[in-house]
């Protein structure tokens, strides 16, 4: 399990971004978003670094905690 803080993750339609660009490295991964707390939590057997390149494609400026 890997969590990043993405400060520009607002809305739900960030959350469908951000899911979306977390599907397109591991289409298995689990997300869970909570744009309150800009939060983003993804169980992936792949290392959370794998992930930056395609939220930042998506325009999420994403890091991991």
């Amino acid at each position: 399990m890997v969590q990043f803080h993405i400060e520009n993750m607002t809305c739900g339609g960030c959350v469908r971004g951000v899911t979306r660009a977390i599907h397109s490295v591991d289409p298995g991964a689990a997300v869970e978003a909570d744009p309150r707390a800009r939060k983003l939590t993804v169980q992936s057997i792949k290392p959370g670094a794998e992930f930056l390149p395609a939220l930042a494609a998506a325009g999420f400026d994403a890091k991991i905690q």
